[in-house]
């Protein structure tokens, strides 16, 4: 139970630059529910810092020394599995998109967005979502989809199961794709285990992926 007053979310703020680092800080620290509770200039950095705090999500920049926000994304997500990561970057790079998904990354946001908004996506992460900027998510499909589609059947999959992959695809959570379908969070997790398992995938990211690259 969140006592009142206590943050629920728990951020690692992680940038080369000290500036942004700390204007980050403030404006998303200002938030009743968000805690910053460290920063970090480089991927390696925020590795270690994930060790000590244990945030609940690392707002992760691209670009950076020493360690790459792609390659730090890669090795949290491989030790600390039950910590989401959203990349935040300027650039809208494809390459970096795709690597970022790839390694696990739950969303991929830009930076000139307002600080409301960036709040909003990470509370949406907490809450089981994947988040993208709108210019990133129109870029997504383009940039892992399959030119050789095949369809449910040549995965055995029912129409239910396609529901919810494509549901997933769209960024909901299980308790939104429950009030969507008209089916309880229970049997939507049901679905899920069975999807993640039938396909051999590791999680709900991969899901989301598969659906965008095959359907």
């Amino acid at each position: 139970m969140i006592v009142k007053g206590e943050k629920f979310l728990k951020l690692l703020i992680v940038d080369d630059d000290a500036l942004i680092r700390e204007s980050l800080s403030i404006l998303l620290g200002l938030d009743d529910d968000i805690e910053v509770v460290g920063t970090a200039s480089n991927g390696q950095e925020a590795y270690e810092s994930c060790k000590s705090l244990r945030p609940d999500i690392v707002l992760m920049d691209v670009r950076m020394p020493v360690m790459d926000g792609v390659l730090g994304t890669k090795l949290i997500k491989e030790t600390f599995k039950e910590i989401k990561v959203v990349i935040l970057t300027t650039f809208k790079d494809d390459e970096y998109i795709k690597e970022a998904l790839k390694n696990g990354a739950e969303g991929y946001i830009l930076k000139n967005q307002t600080s409301d908004s960036i709040v909003d996506s990470l509370k949406a992460v907490t809450k089981g979502n994947m988040v993208f900027e709108k210019n990133v998510a129109e870029a997504i499909s383009g940039l892992i989809r399959d030119d050789n589609k095949k369809s449910p059947k040549d995965y055995d999959l029912t129409d239910r199961e396609v529901d919810i992959l494509k549901l997933i695809g769209g960024g909901m959570s299980n308790k939104e794709i429950a009030q969507n379908l008209y089916l309880g969070e229970g049997t939507i997790r049901n679905y899920i285990t069975n999807l993640l398992e039938k396909l051999q995938l590791r999680d709900r990211t991969q899901l989301a992926i598969f659906y965008l690259k095959n359907f």
